[in-house]
């Protein structure tokens, strides 16, 4: 190797021979740092002796390096030649040493939403669907057009958590929005709590987000003090002595679409939106079937299309595409029966009963017919327990209809109504 003192101006005339690949001009005042040339670039090296084996490392680009610094790195490379270390270990070490620490920076970075979707990832394949539904519920950011009626979704409760840095889930951050939610909707801030929980557990036995993952943030600290207890909703059903006096008040309501409205919920289960949002397309008059969009099914369900609820549909005007119309309404379908059901409900003198009171009243007194639960739930578009029923079966249309138009025949019964038979001119309502 041609040696000489390196200058700038030495280096930049410095150039690699047509007919070799690379050639190398040493340095006098470091002997150990040489420019190396090739067709395309110049740089910095270190060569030296190490256990009677020659090593060659490169320090730098010449274009990034300052002569000087490339003389002092020469010399501490050297200095570790002395020592009996290869440079070219020592820097592969320097580099794992930095990337760890980029790494351990990343990890700390995470926000809860990335790690939250890998936990969903991760974990999926061994939930039931529900299961996967109320983790994407309680996180989504909401904003999006609701499938059912007007307005726009809302964001999940855990929706607030999501932007947050993992590492920023601290006990005290925890308890601030466990309180916020809790003025809201206790109900759901629980269910988002346990999930949370679960999922912080999962992340801090997982080495890319056990650093940045707190347990303490959902300590049992946290849920004693925070955590509130939500109790179920006493009376919030119908009973059977009721019956007669809510059909009763229910039935002289002024508007018939809203009678049919609460008669239909009560006597289908369905959850109010359900219901509201069905279409004539949706109704089978013939095959006495019902397609209502599910809550949780982005496929729908099928119900039976009991003889007093197809007398009731019947009847309605079909003045759009929605079953329950309302002229008034901007959607053009029945937004607010809530106000004629407070009414029929004051006329009656019977206490405060949600819309949800009516779904929850089908599955209450159809345990008087000794309908099936998996039966009952099926109708509802709930997922049966496992105490109920080891295996869920999907039971065909016309077995639901059996055991529906029992649960129908023995509400009406108890409530003193007619109720419809089928003959040749089609349905009508006959005595009981």
């Amino acid at each position: 190797m041609q040696r000489e003192r390196l200058t700038l101006e030495r280096i930049r005339t410095f150039t690699c021979p047509p007919d070799v690949k690379q050639a190398f001009l040493g340095d006098t005042v470091a002997p150990r740092l040489a420019v190396r040339a090739t067709a395309s670039a110049k740089s910095f090296i270190f060569e030296a002796k190490l256990n009677r084996s020659t090593i060659r490392t490169t320090i730098g680009d010449v274009r990034t390096w300052y002569l000087d610094d490339a003389r002092q790195e020469a010399r501490r490379l050297g200095m570790l030649i002395d020592k009996g270390i290869d440079p070219r270990q020592e820097k592969q070490e320097r580099i794992a040493a930095t990337e760890a620490k980029r790494e351990e920076a990343r990890r700390q970075d995470v926000t809860v939403a990335e790690a939250w979707g890998a936990y969903i990832e991760a974990r999926k394949a061994k939930w039931s669907e529900r299961t996967l539904y109320d983790h994407i519920a309680v996180s989504r950011e909401g904003g999006e057009a609701r499938k059912r009626g007007p307005g726009t979704i809302e964001p999940g409760p855990l929706a607030a958590l999501m932007p947050l840095k993992l590492s920023d889930l601290t006990p005290d951050r925890v308890s601030a929005w466990l309180e916020q939610e809790n003025t809201r909707r206790p109900t759901r801030a629980a269910l988002a709590y346990r999930l949370l929980r679960a999922f912080i557990r999962w992340a801090s036995g997982m080495p890319e987000y056990q650093a940045a993952a707190h347990v303490e943030a959902v300590g049992s600290r946290v849920a004693r003090d925070h955590l509130h207890r939500v109790k179920a909703k006493d009376g919030d059903s119908l009973q059977r002595e009721q019956l007669p006096s809510w059909f009763a008040a229910v039935r002289k309501l002024s508007n018939p679409v809203q009678a049919a409205y609460l008669q239909a919920l009560l006597l289908t289960g369905t959850r109010r939106e359900e219901l509201a949002g069905l279409r004539w397309e949706d109704v089978d008059f013939q095959w006495k079937s019902m397609a209502i969009a599910d809550k949780v099914e982005e496929t729908g369900r099928i119900i039976p299309l009991t003889s007093f609820v197809a007398a009731l549909l019947a009847s309605l005007p079909r003045r759009s595409e929605w079953v329950f119309s309302s002229p008034t309404a901007a959607s053009g379908r029945i937004q607010e029966p809530r106000i004629a059901h407070n009414r029929a409900l004051a006329i009656a003198g019977l206490p405060h009963l949600s819309l949800h009171g009516l779904r929850r009243s089908f599955g209450t007194l159809a345990e008087w017919t000794e309908t099936p639960v998996g039966v009952v739930a099926q109708i509802m578009g709930h997922k049966p327990s496992a105490i109920a029923e080891k295996h869920y079966r999907r039971r065909p249309l016309d077995l639901l209809r059996m055991w529906h138009e029992r649960i129908e025949a023995w509400i009406l019964e108890q409530a003193g109504i007619q109720q419809p038979e089928e003959g040749a001119s089609g349905l009508r309502l006959v005595k009981h």
